[in-house]
């Protein structure tokens, strides 16, 4: 197996308990992401894709709909730690391990392959994809940072595409501004999608390190690479047809179904 898509999928949220089996237009959240990851895994050489889950009530869920799933410890402090243990559960050794988050029902395929493609390739670490913005979707970034400032991640990478830093602040800072957006509709701003492929070598790694100093400050997990000298690849990739990052409280459910209504539903495509 070249690469494992695992789509970790926890019971216990404390903002939003049992969320993988809320449904959303007719489906539960982990069957959606479930069918991206399995999506993703096609187009791919020799991929394979499996729900990570710490309870049984998810793993019988997605049995009963055919999807692979692995158990694993419910103590496991996080979504990427619950990757590596899914690998090690089944007992086999990918070249790319990619982190689906199990509340992420509209991550599109085609960024999974993306990301997949450059930690094989790249000769990076890690790998994790992001949109650049355009001017007006800068304007609405800032004015959604007023009301709620650690909303959205933004990163800045180096001419390879390697990440030089991410931030929960919008970088880069922009001098003289205004003769820039005459110049073309694209802003030099690079929003983070969270999504992340892990060499595995590396993502062993990465797990035994500990918290890093900006990491904690920042509450950004991947900044504990930067931080022991490890590498990201960045790749860019087309915004998703349905641009909301994940589903964290009930309230986000209503917003994703008017998506849905709206944008159509990406799984009957």
């Amino acid at each position: 197996m070249k690469t494992l898509i695992v789509v970790p999928a926890r019971y216990g949220s404390t903002r939003f308990p049992g969320k993988p089996l809320v449904e959303i237009a007719g489906r539960t959240m982990v069957s959606r992401v479930a069918a991206m990851a399995s999506r993703a895994a096609a187009k791919l050489d020799d991929a394979a894709s499996i729900v990570a889950t710490d309870d049984t009530r998810i793993s019988e869920h997605c049995r009963e709909l055919g999807i692979d799933v692995v158990m694993t410890d419910p103590n496991v402090p996080s979504g990427t730690d619950r990757a590596l243990a899914a690998v090690e559960a089944m007992g086999v050794s990918p070249e790319v391990v990619v982190n689906l988050q199990g509340d992420s029902p509209f991550t599109p395929p085609s960024h999974v392959v993306a990301v997949a493609k450059a930690a094989a390739q790249s000769g990076a670490d890690a790998a994790t994809p992001y949109v650049r913005l355009t001017w007006q979707a800068l304007d609405d970034f800032r004015a959604h940072k007023k009301t709620t400032p650690f909303s959205g991640t933004t990163l800045a990478h180096d001419t390879s595409g390697r990440a030089l830093w991410f931030s929960k602040n919008l970088i880069p800072a922009i001098r003289k501004e205004a003769a820039l957006r005459e110049a073309g509709p694209m802003s030099p701003v690079c929003r983070h999608i969270g999504l992340y492929a892990y060499r595995l070598d590396a993502l062993r790694r990465y797990v035994k390190l500990p918290e890093g100093h900006y990491e904690t400050l920042e509450g950004l997990e991947q900044l504990r690479f930067l931080e022991n000298g490890m590498s990201i690849q960045c790749v860019e990739v087309e915004p998703d047809a349905i641009a909301i990052p994940g589903i964290d409280a009930p309230e986000d459910v209503a917003l994703a179904e008017r998506l849905i209504a709206q944008h159509g539903d990406p799984l009957e495509d």
